[in-house]
């Protein structure tokens, strides 16, 4: 019989193993690598192991081996050490400051320098795994748009750091791991059941392999398989890169005065803020508009031109820079003059006011002329320049114009305006510090914001190069025929057109008429020519839905009733359907807001008219296999990433500035019989009350022809006859072109599409991302039924108005615009 003893323990402690072949009194021997071949190479150590056994004499464990090979990663130990930040300093500059234009701070170097030292040890320079670590970090600082300035003490920082600590083992970046997929809104999914959805909603492809190249790729697109399979429709049909972005998915940026840089807002927009966001979204278009008039070169001093201005004796308009001053700095200053930089508002006594970041002081403008003259309205809510002189409040008294010194920020006395404009606007491609036909990187111009992500689908710098090449490729074909046949090409339709129907009643059979006979003139091109989308805008009905008990107004079953009858119409053109996209707008009479606005203006953003209306609009779209996007107003369309961005917006803009606009005088001085200067006239400045107003002279507004300059030699007799010449040529401008300068001018200057007080045009403060015209669009949309229809281009944004689709006081004519991408729009009417 054989007694089998309990191993004995070697002298390190562990237990040594006995063979059952062996009897119990010998000594126990390391078991043969025959019987544990077969075990894998786990088993082969089993002796020295300290994993108990199911059965010690057999020596299996307790879990048993599996036929494959596998076993759990061995993590390799890793020595911290202090890495001191001067000896980390030349590497983070190298990847920081010169691959990818980041600055960083000494905080910021100190808790890279401890998180190297402790996760990546001695190896972190022979090894390379602090380079690795670094370029990572700045990465996925870009993708978040930290802003230029890398700071210790940002929260981000901590958090991408303790996203990398995660994904790091053996002091080397997992590749793969789950805290490293950074977002990314050009990638798609590649299920087919996303790349279903993506396609409906105008994205690209999963087939469009994304290829982030190590100095741009955090934060967009670098590289694509696009030369990989250039028959493929679903690459070459440009319908694919058309994306909508509503309200709620743009990005919520603040420029962070501190950074000179735009931040991304954390927390969620809420319907219901605290009182504390209305200062903020007053704050925040401040302050874009002030950095933007400081990069202005006539706000910029240099030693040249004030050597310039002492030789000359005096100033000189090639010279003279302008200088903002805060109102707070006025006291103690009286009569000085300034220049005043603040919102145009009405105080409680119902006089009329500046106001900025530092207070707020009462304005005259009784003698104030605007510059340009009658180039654009002034309207409460605006945030306009004031040039004139500060009076104290003793020299005030009685004239009904004095402050109440130190109530709500008003300080005493009174500003007397001289001249007053709006601030000067900025083109995009300085915005976004990039020029050049291709706008690449290599083409700059210094500064802007090219890295910032403004609308969620890349920035300029990062993607812009890669997407205009895309755009080329894909509309390379009209530019051949234009090259080729300049005279033929222009009737050739194709691809690369936005149809915009302006406001379309469908309650009214007639517009359902001219939309009709509008869809059949596309649906009658040859195929492959169906513009990308049609936009289609309200107000859907011609009164409030549900604002009153009565039959006047509609209610629900008629709101139904009127999309049926625009699904009907619909259904006729499957083709359209399919190939295009379309783009569904709401206005002040729709559902919901217009149950309890009664059709006036409700809070911007507006949400999309509900689908329990739409549902048969929907399922025609459906049965042609395709999908309507019903967006919000406003909303934007991107086309080849931040390539080509349009903005959307339905409002009575035109009338609502000619209500609410101040009034100014002329510049002109006339002159009576006996030759004596008269009494200047207070005119109103708006061109709707004054047809004979004189046009403003713009240069920048691509609508008629610039108006010949003054002769600079010759007797008074002749000037001023040039002078009557000129004028008799400005006095031809039509009166709807001085509307479309006005308006046009007047939002793209403030880069605001509600510059109103909130009691006018209410806008909800957590949403208002979705109204900054900053940077500048490529086109503008301003579906506008008070002004007229036109297109307009002033510094490089094309804007146009369709107008309404029916034409009044012409039966049987629709009236639509069609944009052609990167170039101009026009202005198309057809017979019904």
């Amino acid at each position: 019989m054989m007694i089998i003893q309990s191993p004995k323990k070697k002298k390190d402690g562990t237990a040594a193993q006995m063979s059952p072949e062996k009897p119990a009194h010998r000594t126990p021997k390391p078991p043969l690598p025959s019987f544990f071949a077969s075990k894998g190479a786990a088993a082969s150590n089993l002796s020295s192991s300290s994993i108990h056994s199911s059965s010690p004499a057999f020596g299996t464990p307790v879990h048993p081996l599996k036929p494959f090979n596998v076993t759990a990663p061995v993590k390799a130990a890793i020595l911290p050490i202090l890495l001191p930040p001067a000896t980390l300093r030349p590497l983070a500059f190298r990847t920081f400051t010169k691959k990818h234009s980041l600055t960083l701070t000494s905080s910021a170097l100190q808790e890279l320098a401890t998180f190297i030292g402790r996760h990546c040890g001695s190896g972190w320079r022979e090894e390379g795994l602090a380079e690795k670590v670094l370029e990572e970090v700045a990465k996925s600082w870009k993708n978040r748009n930290g802003g230029v300035i890398v700071d210790g003490t940002n929260p981000q920082l901590k958090d991408i750091l303790k996203t990398l600590e995660g994904n790091m083992s053996g002091g080397r970046l997992i590749s793969g791991g789950r805290g490293l997929n950074r977002e990314n809104s050009l990638t798609l999914e590649s299920s087919q059941e996303t790349d279903h959805v993506k396609t409906r909603l105008g994205l690209r492809p999963s087939k469009a392999t994304l290829i982030r190249e190590d100095s741009q790729g955090s934060t967009g697109l670098q590289g694509m398989n696009f030369e990989d399979d250039p028959d493929d429709e679903s690459l070459t049909d440009l319908k694919k890169w058309l994306k909508v972005v509503s309200a709620h998915e743009q990005p919520q940026l603040t420029y962070n005065t501190t950074k000179k840089h735009f931040e991304r807002e954390v927390s969620r927009p809420s319907l219901l803020p605290s009182a504390t966001h209305k200062t903020a979204l007053f704050r925040n278009r401040y302050n874009i508009i002030h950095q933007r008039l400081l990069r202005n070169e006539a706000f910029q001093t240099s030693a040249v031109a004030d050597a310039r201005t002492s030789l000359l004796n005096g100033d000189s308009p090639f010279t003279q820079s302008h200088k903002i001053t805060p109102i707070a700095n006025l006291l103690g200053r009286h009569g000085s003059h300034h220049m005043l930089l603040g919102m145009l508002i009405v105080l409680p006594t119902g006089n009329l006011a500046i106001s900025d970041l530092t207070g707020a002081i009462a304005l005259d403008l009784s003698h104030a002329v605007a510059i340009p003259e009658d180039s654009s309205w002034f309207v409460p809510g605006m945030i306009v320049l004031v040039d004139g002189v500060y009076e104290e409040e003793d020299e005030s008294i009685g004239k009904g114009l004095a402050g109440s010194s130190g109530v709500g920020g008003t300080i005493g006395g009174r500003f007397q305006g001289f001249f007053v404009g709006q601030p000067p606007c900025e083109k995009r491609k300085i915005t976004l510090g990039v020029s050049g036909l291709d706008g690449g990187p290599d083409h700059t111009i210094g500064g802007g914001f090219g890295w910032i992500d403004f609308l969620g689908v890349g920035s300029e710098r990062a993607v812009g190069s890669r997407m205009r090449k895309i755009e080329r490729r894909l509309l390379r074909q009209p530019a051949r025929l234009a090259d080729s046949d300049p005279d033929s090409s222009a009737d050739v339709p194709h691809r690369g057109r936005i149809v915009v129907i302006g406001e379309l009643n469908i309650d009214q059979p007639r517009a359902l008429q001219a939309l009709r006979k509008i869809l059949a003139l596309y649906a009658a091109e040859p195929e492959g020519t169906t513009p990308v989308a049609f936009v289609l805008a309200g107000n859907f009905t011609t009164h409030a839905v549900m604002a009153r008990g009565d039959a006047g107004s509609g209610g629900s079953v008629e709101y139904k009733e009127a999309f049926d009858a625009l699904s009907s119409v619909l259904a006729d053109f499957p083709t359209l359907l399919s190939a295009a996209t379309f783009v569904f707008i709401p206005g002040d009479n729709d559902a919901w807001p217009s149950a309890f606005g009664g059709g006036a203006a409700v809070p911007l953003p507006r949400d999309p008219v509900p689908a329990v209306f739409t549902s048969r609009v929907r399922r025609v779209f459906a049965s042609a296999g395709a999908e309507a996007v019903w967006t919000t107003n406003p909303s934007r369309l991107s086309l080849f990433g931040p390539t080509h961005e349009i903005v959307l917006f339905r409002d009575d803009l035109s009338s609502r500035m000619q209500r609410a606009a101040i009034r100014l005088r002329k510049s002109n001085v006339a002159t009576n019989s006996e030759g004596v200067a008269a009494e200047p006239t207070m005119t109103a400045a708006d061109a709707g009350s004054d047809p004979a107003s004189a046009g403003g002279n713009d240069n920048a507004m691509d609508v008629e022809p610039e108006d010949a300059p003054l002769s600079a030699d010759g007797d008074e007799q002749e000037r001023r006859q040039q002078k009557d010449e000129t004028k008799g040529k400005s006095d031809e401008v039509p009166h709807d072109v001085r509307v479309a300068r006005r308006l046009v001018k007047s939002l793209l200057d403030q880069g605001y599409l509600a510059p109103f007080r909130q009691a006018i045009r209410p806008v909800h403060w957590d949403l208002s991302a979705a109204l900054y015209l900053y940077p500048l669009p490529t086109a503008a949309v301003l579906i506008d039924p008070g002004a007229p229809p036109f297109c307009v281009t002033y510094e490089g944004c094309h804007v146009m108005n369709p107008g309404v689709v029916l034409v009044a006081g012409r039966r049987g004519v629709g009236r639509w615009v069609e944009y052609e991408i990167g170039k101009v729009g026009k202005v198309r009417e057809c017979l019904f």
